[in-house]
């Protein structure tokens, strides 16, 4: 028996101290806050209003020995602490060899399959469930396609080849962490350019597996399916690999031949839509100097304010159809993400077990987290 079933490691951080407000205030298991300093512990829990015997635990990402010990008295470990190619990989090996849970809010796909490489056959062996991606990246977009892809199979007794993924709308920023990570993902292509392939590369989270060519997203255009303009959506190169792996996970359950891409709808019609997916085409909004930095983040007010509104589009070969809708009622990048990885945890402790190694949430967890978030962290999935 471990002491706990869930630890925020970076509980000081902008992001952490948002799950550790939530796990106060939500009837959560038995978890505790870590990270580098107790003092800066105590300030945060205090802050959040958690309770005042909450436990306070020291670890550094730079001290392997002091991530063992974490690791070796919880269920779950939940980690906000990136970017996680340069703070997550002592971690990640650390549950892999002591059979412990993981969660986290990685978007950096080339450390993703450097770890799967390294660590996936250890977590079998020890039972580890490593779950990367739970956060916006890329939980409403690989439970998306698979809530679609079950209504598929239940209407039409079989999956549909092609799914089309399309943020209608969206408010509400990417978080500073997210940010750095993508500069620190460029940084290590610059030394390595093998990185490169593997962000080029739809299928890099599935070894051993290519499906069918894959569309880039990268060019604005006109959808026909729904008479409108879309244009390149910045998560995307993060979301269809994740997407893939659960398909490649769950032994081709969307097809072999499955053909995914996401892009983002551009607002007017005509001229004036086309010319919106064009400049949106030229914006990183992950560029902006005046983006929050890591550690920082909007308002209450201004995470309480976000949504987005996601379709995803299924055709059939023989012109069968089928929508599927998922929404959030906060914004994406941190009150909705901070929701989502604590009920990931949640559910790796109390609703699903599984078998040891690198997952997927979607892969593991399915429906069952599903209608998780549907039930307590303002997620909706509908189809029809």
């Amino acid at each position: 028996m471990r002491d706990f079933d869930i630890i925020v490691f970076g509980a000081t951080g902008f992001t952490g101290r948002l799950v550790a407000e939530y796990l106060a205030h939500s009837g959560a298991p038995r978890w505790a806050m870590a990270g580098r300093s107790a003092a800066k512990l105590a300030e945060v829990r205090d802050l959040i209003g958690a309770p005042a015997d909450t436990p306070l635990l020291t670890a550094d990402s730079e001290n392997p020995a002091s991530l063992r010990a974490l690791c070796e008295r919880t269920q779950v470990v939940l980690t906000t602490v990136g970017p996680y190619q340069l703070y997550g990989s002592d971690l990640v090996a650390a549950c892999a060899e002591t059979g412990t849970a993981y969660v986290d809010l990685c978007g950096e796909p080339a450390w993703m399959r450097h770890m799967i490489d390294a660590h996936h056959a250890t977590a079998q062996r020890s039972g580890a469930r490593i779950v990367f991606s739970c956060g916006f990246d890329s939980i409403p977009f690989d439970l998306g396609v698979l809530t679609l892809q079950e209504a598929a199979r239940a209407k039409f007794g079989a999956p549909m080849p092609r799914v089309k993924g399309r943020v209608r709308k969206m408010q509400g920023g990417f978080s500073g962490g997210t940010a750095a990570s993508l500069k620190a993902t460029l940084a290590a292509a610059a030394k390595n350019p093998s990185i490169l392939g593997l962000l080029a590369n739809p299928f890099a989270l599935t070894p051993g597996f290519t499906g069918p060519h894959q569309p880039t997203g990268l060019i604005p255009e006109y959808d026909r399916t729904i008479a409108a303009w879309v244009a390149p959506f910045i998560m995307a190169p993060i979301n269809t690999k994740n997407v893939h792996r659960t398909n490649f996970l769950l032994g081709e359950r969307f097809g072999a031949d499955f053909v995914y891409d996401e892009m983002m709808v551009a607002p007017g019609l005509g001229d004036m839509g086309k010319a919106a997916a064009e400049a949106i085409a030229r914006i990183n909004p992950l560029a902006s100097a005046h983006g929050p930095k890591p550690g920082e983040g909007p308002s209450k007010e201004e995470r309480d304010a976000g949504f987005y509104d996601l379709l995803f589009i299924g055709e059939g070969a023989k012109g069968e159809r089928i929508d599927c809708v998922v929404t959030g009622d906060k914004d994406p990048g941190y009150g909705s993400t901070s929701k989502m990885i604590a009920e990931t945890a949640r559910c790796l402790v109390e609703d699903v077990r599984g078998d040891g190694g690198i997952w997927t949430p979607g892969a593991l967890m399915g429906t069952v987290l599903a209608d998780r978030l549907q039930a307590k962290a303002g997620l909706t999935f509908r189809c029809g």
